[in-house]
């Protein structure tokens, strides 16, 4: 089982960043996904949510209206177009795979935001 983040780097603020979520090993289609993050000496937030069968979303309130969580269940992957962004969206954004009995987490990707 494997999730691999990619998409994260420097921007400034009020750009864009696009992260993707890369699964393999399980039924992706299945699961409900999930991205978090984690700014330094805080604790791991929920940023967004995307289910599995109907594909509904659900966001942070710091994130709505900036934010939006994708799935393609062709490709296995999930991805946050993320806009607008600012300085404490600092973090690092995992993954997060959750099934009826089990949950999958991948290693980060580094988001910062600063000019």
């Amino acid at each position: 089982v494997q999730l691999v983040e990619s998409g994260g780097g420097l921007v400034q603020p009020g750009g864009s960043l696009r992260l993707s979520c890369a699964a393999s090993g399980f039924t992706f289609s299945s699961y409900t996904m999930r991205w978090y993050r984690q700014a330094p000496e805080k604790e791991r937030e929920l940023v967004a949510g995307i289910g599995s069968a109907l594909g509904r979303t659900f966001y942070a309130d710091s994130v709505k209206g900036r934010f939006t969580i994708s799935r393609d269940n062709t490709k296995n992957t999930v991805y946050l177009q993320m806009n607008s962004l600012k300085p404490e969206d600092t973090a690092v954004y995992y993954c997060r795979a959750i099934g009826s009995s089990t949950n999958y987490w991948g290693q980060g990707t580094q988001v910062t935001v600063s000019s």
